[in-house]
């Protein structure tokens, strides 16, 4: 075995313990993550469906056909992306009675609640 061999043998078998760590840590960040892309719980889709029907409705009506704020049902927001319509969730609308809702929310959930209006499930 010549020394540049010997030399190799000994880095890879130095090499594996930080490899195998590094696979670990990459492993636990994994798991970790999962329960964010999981999406929103069934316990959340209770509290934002009450949001939606006590909050939303105030402005927007009880049965979404609008009032001070426009309608939400799914006809009138057909036209309107998802990524437009959580914008203006988290966002609000400048010079218009319609709040950012940023700090009671994240985009995960603003996303949830659009999707929810737009296949009619706020009942």
């Amino acid at each position: 075995m010549t020394r540049r061999m010997k030399v190799m043998k000994i880095f890879l078998h130095l090499r594996r313990p930080a490899l195998e760590f590094t696979v670990l840590v990459m492993l636990l960040v994994l798991i970790m993550a999962a329960p964010a892309r999981a999406g929103v719980s069934p316990e959340r889709q209770t509290e934002l469906f009450y949001f939606m029907k006590h909050d939303c409705g105030s402005c927007h009506g009880l049965t979404r056909k609008g009032g001070l704020g426009s309608s939400l049902l799914p006809e009138a927001l057909a036209g309107r992306s998802d990524e437009e319509l959580t914008d203006i969730i988290m966002d609000g609308v400048p010079d218009t009675p319609m709040p950012p809702w940023r700090s009671l929310f994240n985009r995960q959930e603003a996303g949830w609640m659009v999707r929810a209006l737009k296949e009619g499930r706020w009942k």
